[in-house]
């Protein structure tokens, strides 16, 4: 059976040769982690610049519901530096305090912002409700160019990253992706909003405010969603069934290998780390034993770039019904 190593779902080159893979090997994580860098910062500066213009227009063109979302903007803006920092951690080699590597830092630094994005979330959410008994003059009309501008903005960066996260099998890349298109309906909402109040001529100045804790209910969807998945990354959680699968077949395609009995596969970041106990004749000497394992690992390092390391355990195998005593 054969595998592109290009590509982690399709079948791997089984020619007599166990030395390389008969095709280019894929891109190295720093391959990965140059992708999702530039992804990143290009969503940092779009959003900033959104950000901004949403804040301004909200002060100036008395949306509140423009305010709440300029807030949200920031939110993204503050919570991509602080991943692109971690990113720049976790890409730092091993050493003897950290034996495994840094890749958790980006699951760390994802737990925390997704605490500070909840709980401003609720402080605008307040503010919302509050307004809601006050008296406040008709947004401006242009405040809906704003609006209108940023959901088609909010939409081509989901599909954007979305290819990104797709192409580099960045799960954070991906999540960040949804928190656009999650982005895009609050702009719509906010537009929605906007234009109910406009064409109410002040009758419906709640709409506003309704905007605006829509705008809050889905921050607050989309930190909880970044909240649960970062701490089951720092969990040890297995990883997607996929993956699992993909890594189980190309193990089990190699000459010697005769089962795997266990796999264990761990997210840390960008990363993995994969621990696999497979079975071999148990006739093999000590040293053919470890040579296939060292195939092992040196085909899935090799053929998946996300693998940081492999863990390999050899167990004995015997054959259904054979009874070694």
């Amino acid at each position: 059976m054969t595998v592109d190593p290009s590509h982690p779902s399709l079948p791997l080159d089984s020619s007599g040769d166990l030395s390389r893979p008969s095709r280019p090997l894929p891109a190295s994580a720093d391959g990965l982690y140059q992708q999702v860098w530039q992804a990143a910062w290009l969503g940092l500066l779009i959003n900033l610049g959104l950000g901004l213009a949403k804040l301004v227009g909200g002060i100036l063109g008395d949306s509140f519901a423009l305010i709440s979302d300029s807030i949200n903007s920031l939110g993204d803006v503050v919570a991509t530096v602080v991943v692109l920092i971690a990113v720049r951690i976790a890409q730092q080699p091993a050493d003897d305090e950290h034996p495994y590597g840094h890749t958790r830092a980006e699951a760390i630094a994802g737990s925390t912002v997704a605490v500070l994005i909840m709980v401003s979330a609720l402080g605008i959410g307040w503010e919302a409700v509050q307004r809601l008994t006050l008296e406040h003059s008709l947004p401006e009309a242009w405040t809906l160019w704003i609006a209108g501008v940023n959901v088609v903005i909010k939409e081509w960066l989901y599909r954007y990253k979305l290819r990104v996260g797709q192409r580099t099998g960045s799960r954070a890349m991906i999540a960040n992706a949804w928190d656009h298109r999650s982005d895009a309906f609050c702009a719509l909402a906010v537009l929605i909003g906007l234009a109910t109040v406009r064409w109410g001529n002040g009758r419906w100045m709640w709409a506003d405010e309704l905007a605006a804790m829509v705008v809050v209910a889905a921050i607050l969807v989309s930190a909880s969603r970044l909240y649960r998945d970062s701490a089951s990354e720092l969990m040890d959680l297995q990883a997607d069934g996929t993956l699992v699968d993909q890594v189980r077949t190309m193990a089990s395609t190699i000459p010697g290998v005769r089962g795997v009995e266990k796999l264990w596969v761990r997210k840390s970041g960008l990363e993995y780390f994969v621990d696999i106990h497979i079975e071999v004749d148990s006739n093999l000497t000590v040293a053919e034993g470890h040579r296939i394992g060292h195939v092992v690992k040196d085909r899935l390092t090799g053929c998946f770039a996300s693998i940081r390391d492999v863990l390999v355990h050899l167990e004995p195998f015997e054959p259904q019904g054979h009874d070694p005593t």
